[in-house]
């Protein structure tokens, strides 16, 4: 018999929400590593100091990293409900059918092309 292993990455939505996680617990050890460097700011261990500077800029960039991530997670999850029609809107037509009861139909939302967003009197 094959044994199948979960994991954490098995769909979008599982990953999204390991990204939501890490990025919190990324933003919690940024803050922390920021009261440690206000109260170690006088102390007489630059060392240290620099050593904090360096962890809150990795920090800061890892940070920046993951919320792009994110809205990339986000747009592929947009594009999968897309291409297999999961953000359909089922609405009631007036349309009467030959018995004279309207009948449900699924309409997908339509985005205007960026063409037809510009603004009146720009080129």
């Amino acid at each position: 018999m094959a044994q199948v292993i979960e994991s954490p990455f098995d769909n979008i939505e599982d990953a999204h929400d390991f990204m939501t996680q890490l990025g919190q617990t990324i933003f919690e050890t940024k803050l922390e590593i920021e009261g440690d460097l206000l109260r170690d700011s006088n102390s007489n261990f630059p060392r240290r100091v620099e050593a904090l500077k360096l962890a809150l800029h990795t920090l800061i960039k890892l940070e920046f990293h993951m919320q792009r991530s994110g809205r990339v997670l986000n747009d592929l999850r947009t594009l999968r409900r897309l291409l297999f029609e999961e953000r359909t809107v089922t609405v009631l037509t007036a349309r009467p059918q030959a018995d004279g009861n309207a009948k449900a139909e699924s309409l997908m939302t339509r985005v205007a092309p960026r063409s037809a967003l510009r603004i009146a009197g720009t080129a």
